[in-house]
């Protein structure tokens, strides 16, 4: 559903995009992330994506020297050489398959086996980035977290001229996990007013309540998760990762609320049409109606 100033209007939850966000709970094996394939397929997503870095390409030397800890993640790169099979692997489970590209070069690499691309909140002014994933002609995920409404609209306008043409873009908080109160949902409908294009809400709260407030209030049409098989994912420790049991029971419940929203005539259902001859008379005030007493 849309939200318009005061109003909520709907729109069906089967065309919610979910992207389960593998980042680097593969831990660096391949047959650990062919099952996360399979485990996302299994409860219910429509994508799945996962994050192409190098750590010596991520940070700068001054980072890196200040900070030689940020080395340790080295072990959570995801090997360039397993995209490939990774890519049939969540095309024959009926995925669509994303890259997180954090790297120039890492771009040209992967585009013949994605289906979409996806630019991270902390490289939204990246413009050489941003350029290089819209020639690609690939549609394009932008994330949010941090910025202004001015540097979206000058991110947006960026892949635009670069030739994108499929955007869509992901409200977030940059906060592992984020906080409830810090999440500022109704910056969905900001988004979508200001840039007229799909909005959506990339999730680091691992909140049920949120996520669906985000989709059935705020029409999130995108919703991404960071998802782990077992709790043994290399970032699960840091909070804001879904086990998918969990992200199941989530998305199998927003399918079945739309459900319970009915058409919105005000009729009996079919449940009610039994008790209808037991409310009290009009006449009298007693139970059943006169007419179904002589029956009884």
């Amino acid at each position: 559903m849309t939200a318009r100033g005061s109003q909520v209007v709907a729109i069906s939850v089967a065309e919610v995009d979910w992207i389960a966000e593998i980042s680097s709970n593969h831990n660096g094996e391949i047959e650990r992330a062919k099952e996360l394939i399979d485990s996302v397929a299994d409860a219910g997503f429509t994508s799945v994506k996962f994050q192409l870095f190098q750590v010596k390409k991520l940070f700068s030397p001054e980072a890196l020297s200040s900070k030689p800890y940020l080395l340790d993640r080295e072990k959570w790169e995801l090997p360039t050489e397993f995209i490939p099979t990774l890519s049939q692997k969540a095309r024959d489970r009926g995925l669509k398959f994303g890259i997180t590209p954090f790297f120039l070069e890492g771009v040209s690499a992967t585009a013949p086996y994605v289906d979409f691309f996806k630019i991270a909140s902390y490289e939204l002014l990246w413009v050489d980035l941003l350029r290089e994933v819209a020639k690609s002609g690939k549609p394009i995920v932008l994330s949010t977290g941090m910025a202004t409404m001015e540097e979206v609209s000058e991110s947006v306008s960026v892949l635009k001229s670069a030739g994108a043409r499929d955007i869509r873009v992901l409200h977030c908080v940059s906060e592992y996990p984020a906080t409830l109160n810090q999440s500022n949902l109704s910056a969905i409908k900001s988004l979508r007013e200001n840039l007229d294009l799909a909005i959506g809400w990339s999730d680091h709260t691992n909140d049920v309540a949120l996520v669906r407030r985000a989709v059935l209030r705020w029409g999130a049409s995108t919703v991404e998760l960071h998802v782990d098989l077992d709790s043994n994912g290399y970032e699960f420790d840091q909070g804001h990762c879904w086990l998918l049991p969990d992200a199941n029971l989530l998305i199998d419940e927003i399918a079945e609320g739309e459900v319970w929203d009915g058409n919105g005539a005000k009729a009996p259902t079919p449940a009610e049409l039994d008790e209808r001859e037991w409310r009290a008379d009009p006449i009298d005030g007693l139970r059943p109606i006169s007419a179904l007493r002589s029956r009884i």
